[in-house]
């Protein structure tokens, strides 16, 4: 009792390690109704019941009739034909299908094998129902011959019969059989002896032909023949020749030969080693009497390489990520070849250059795995062939397609069309112009490669970036928001960033250079002298002067730059035009020729100042020029000039009023406010503004005279007054030795006369003229500032606000 136990043991370890090995194998048997359970495939190969409708397992059997269905309900393997074991395996001892279940979700295969066992379900059939035949008749030993004696050969007798004359009569009777095969003829002597004596004798030849009777089959050579023949051989080709043999003669020894199942002469139809490999025939050889043999011809085919391998998609992916992991299954193949030998070896090969690889699952399917990682920006996707060769001679070759597409992943930042931008815009734009476009491209495919731009945060004078310029989210088209000034902002450093649409998105950056371009939208600006109201300065030139001597500066700048800034000088209007030239591009005041007796004592001259521009902007400046030899001439001067603008009286009366009004300590406290607002407005007038400072900075110092320069002119020609109450204690400090390289002051002559033959100062003033000059100076300037410029020769009195 305990072998049955073991043996189903057994079994179950040989069930459990098939389907450990990714192959299970049933048994079931023959005739079966369809729909019949054949195993329980879910359960013996651990796969879930849901997983099996959702990865679309399917079953497959080899050739065009599918005898086995899976229930993806239930998992159950199923019969879904009537399964008939005769007719698949008439002569195999076992009868085996096979058939593979496949999970295209998984790209998995698994072999089944299933054992159709027999039933008695067919009864014993003669080949033939009815036979029939015919017998010939033969005589009978006992037949009579006339002889009279008879010798040499058995199979005869002799039989002497009396007549009804007494007459003996000799008969010829056969004794034995007669066999016609062993003798054709027979040979008798017949001796007859008389009643004499000595008798007489006589004898007689007898010569018996024997008659054929059809008392012999035919008989065949062999009992079975034997031929190979290869599976491409021409119908109506001859196989072999079999051979029989009828002793009998005549129409009794003539025979014919027929097949009993198949063709009476040659071959009947092609022959297929895949189908059919050996054939058995039944010949026969009958008489005319209906005599008969048989014999069987065994005819074995050989295998000739004339199938190319077959290449069946069992399961394939149309689309798979570029970011698919190398040895990511996209198909499952089918390869087999119905040859036999090495005509049925296959040798399985994929195209070259692409990322593909074969791998084998089982014995004859193949998996196309990916053998690196694909990028669909270099193929999109793949017509992927695979190749099959089998082992003949000449080998014969199929192939398979197989389409793919690459999906596309975000795997590219947008890359910019330069490494770096830069524009031009001049300056007072319009808002909203366009300064530039950016482009950036993506190489990958949809959303993924939708670009979209914005700027990245930044400051720009205290501002927020995105208050001055802004970027199309869609174009990149970059917009000036408000309108620049060259003197303000020369350039502008931003940067663009261009984002993808992808999940999470990729981007990329870029460094755009914004020149602003200047623009002539500033006029020159006259520094000396100053355009400020309530300046009435005075310029101080000998009647001695020579042609060429130096009058006055016009200092003037621009803020623009580059051409803009480039200033020229031009006399407008003179009170004597000869008399005065302008340097076109130092602004520098020369006598043109000396000074007459004849030439008014006071000019005015208007000098325009232009700048280069397109279209030139321009300014003017104002100058009055004394011709005088001495400061008291020019103080008389002004004096003259200005009395009649007096209402009240001469300036003269209200100087001596003045004077005589002011006390010592009124006069100590002017001289120190005077002191102080002197320093105040030197700083104010040399040094420009903080804003005047801003809109110069940046112009090259080669395009106008600087402030450095204004100031060395000042200083060269700027000279200290003090005055105190006694006006012999009044000092004049000349600042001619100040002056700067810039604009150097001409030296005074080497014995300067003074001015009368009182005592004289530093400068060659006397107290005296010192006194007039500070009266006329307070009765001319309410704030009590005075300059002193000094010319090369002599002296000139510059007062202004």
């Amino acid at each position: 009792h305990a072998a049955p136990p073991r043996a189903l043991l057994c079994c179950v370890l040989v069930a459990a390690w098939e389907a450990a090995r990714g192959q299970l194998r049933y048994s079931v048997p023959e005739e079966l109704p369809k729909g019949s359970f054949v195993g329980d495939v879910a359960t013996d190969l651990a796969l879930e019941l849901a997983a099996l409708g959702a990865r679309g397992a399917r079953v497959v059997s080899p050739g065009r009739t599918q005898y086995f269905a899976l229930h993806a309900s239930s998992g159950h393997l199923v019969t879904a034909e009537r399964i008939d074991r005769e007719q698949l395996c008439e002569k195999e001892p076992q009868c085996v299908l096979r058939c593979e279940l496949i999970v295209e979700g998984e790209m998995k295969v698994y072999a089944i094998e299933v054992e159709i066992t027999d039933i008695n379900d067919n009864a014993p059939s003669f080949k033939k129902l009815e036979t029939g035949g015919e017998i010939s008749e033969i005589d009978k030993p006992g037949g009579t011959i006339s002889s009279y004696a008879l010798s040499g050969d058995e199979h005869f007798s002799l039989s002497v019969q009396a007549g009804a004359d007494g007459e003996k009569r000799p008969e010829l009777v056969l004794a034995k059989a007669l066999d016609r095969e062993e003798a054709a003829f027979h040979e008798l002597l017949l001796r007859a002896s008389d009643g004499g004596d000595p008798a007489r004798t006589g004898t007689a030849r007898i010569r018996v032909a024997v008659l054929d009777a059809n008392d012999n089959a035919p008989a065949f050579s062999q009992a079975v023949y034997t031929v190979r023949v290869p599976e491409d051989v021409p119908v109506g080709s001859t196989l072999l020749r079999v051979t029989a043999t009828d002793p009998d003669d005549g129409t009794n020894g003539t025979y014919s030969i027929l097949t009993l199942n198949g063709s009476d002469s040659g071959l009947a139809m092609y022959l297929d080693f895949e189908e059919a490999q050996s054939y058995e025939l039944e010949v026969q050889a009958r008489d005319g009497g209906d005599l008969f043999d048989t014999a069987t011809v065994s005819i074995s085919v050989t295998d000739v390489n004339d199938n190319a391998p077959e290449i069946s998609v069992r399961s394939a992916l149309s689309e798979i990520s570029e970011d698919a992991a190398p040895g990511t299954v996209v198909a499952l193949l089918h390869v087999q070849d119905r040859d036999s030998g090495a005509n049925g070896e296959v040798r399985c090969s994929l195209g070259e250059g692409v990322p593909f690889r074969l791998e084998r699952a089982l014995d004859d399917y193949y998996s196309v795995v990916t053998a690196r990682e694909l990028d669909r920006e270099r193929a999109s996707e793949y017509n992927v062939t695979v190749r099959a060769a089998d082992g003949g001679s000449p080998a014969l070759r199929s192939g398979a397609v197989l389409a793919l597409r690459v999906l596309d992943v975000n795997d590219n930042a947008p890359v910019f069309a330069e490494a770096r931008y830069s524009a031009r815009l001049p300056e007072n734009n319009a808002e909203g112009a366009l300064v530039l476009t950016v482009r950036a491209w993506d190489a990958d495919w949809g959303q993924n490669a939708r670009v979209r731009y914005r700027l990245r945060e930044g400051r720009l004078r205290g501002a927020p970036l995105s208050s001055y310029v802004s970027v199309q989210a869609e174009t990149g088209a970059l917009y000036a928001l408000r309108s620049f000034d060259y003197e303000e902002v020369r350039e502008v450093e931003l940067w663009v960033r261009a984002e993808d649409g992808g999940a999470p998105p990729l981007s990329s950056n870029v460094s755009v250079r914004l020149l602003i371009a200047d623009e002539n939208d500033n006029a020159p600006q006259v520094l000396y002298p100053p355009a400020a109201p309530g300046w009435a300065g005075v310029e101080l030139a000998p009647r001695s002067a020579e042609p060429g001597a130096l009058v006055a500066k016009v200092v003037a700048v621009d803020a623009d730059a580059g051409q803009n800034a480039w200033l020229s000088y031009e006399l407008a209007k003179a009170t004597e035009p000869g008399l005065f030239r302008v340097g076109l591009h130092s602004g520098e005041v020369r006598t043109a020729r000396s000074p007459l007796a004849r030439d008014a004592a006071r000019h005015s001259l208007v000098v325009v100042v232009k700048d280069r521009g397109r279209p030139a902007l321009s300014a003017t400046a104002t100058l009055t020029v004394v011709l005088a030899e001495s400061v008291a001439e020019l103080l008389s001067e002004l004096g003259s000039a200005a009395a009649p603008a007096e209402p009240a009286g001469s300036l003269t009366r209200w100087l001596v009023l003045a004077v005589a009004a002011v006390s010592c300590l009124f006069l100590a406290f002017l001289l120190l406010l005077l002191a102080l607002r002197l320093r105040r407005w030197r700083r104010s007038r040399l040094l420009p503004p903080p804003s005047a400072g801003a809109a110069l900075r940046g112009v090259p110092a080669s395009h106008f005279v600087g402030i450095d320069g204004v100031r060395a002119f000042l200083r060269s020609y700027s000279h200290d007054v003090s005055l105190t109450a006694d006006s012999r204690k009044s000092q004049l400090r000349c600042a001619g030795g100040s002056c700067c390289d810039t604009l150097p002051a001409r030296p005074p002559p080497d014995e300067a006369a003074p001015l009368r033959g009182e005592d004289t100062d530093l400068c060659g003033m006397t107290s005296a003229q010192t006194q007039a000059m500070a009266a006329a100076t307070v009765f001319r300037d309410p704030d009590f500032r005075f300059l002193l410029f000094s010319l090369p020769g002599e002296r000139r009195l510059t007062s202004g606000g």
